[in-house]
């Protein structure tokens, strides 16, 4: 990855298949938005992934990094099995401390 992300957010990116790796990115209580769908707490973010790679077998590409409102915005292509691929979508993530509190997609 080019762009310096803070570690959550990394972990967030490079995890591919390795839903265990949220453990060590996310709050116990987050909160992820969707596709208009809210998933909260660690469990349910986990699903979300899971679930979400094997309908779409995407990756996602950070390529650029931005601050708004207090959020960090990544931009990051994803190519998949979904119209479209590949597309460029936001991610505006809050952190709490070293971990993601929140993230919605979109």
């Amino acid at each position: 990855m080019a762009i310096k992300l803070p570690k959550a957010i990394e972990i967030f990116f490079t995890s591919g298949q390795d839903v265990a790796a949220f453990d060590r990115c996310f709050t116990a209580d987050a909160v992820v938005r969707d596709e208009h769908k809210t998933h909260q707490g660690l469990a349910a973010i986990k699903a979300w992934r899971k679930e979400t790679l094997e309908k779409y077998q995407f990756t996602a590409e950070p390529v650029a990094l931005s601050e708004k409102d207090g959020k960090t915005v990544v931009t990051a292509k994803l190519s998949g099995n979904f119209p479209g691929s590949p597309i460029e979508l936001d991610h505006s993530f809050e952190l709490a401390g070293d971990r993601i509190a929140a993230l919605e997609i979109g």
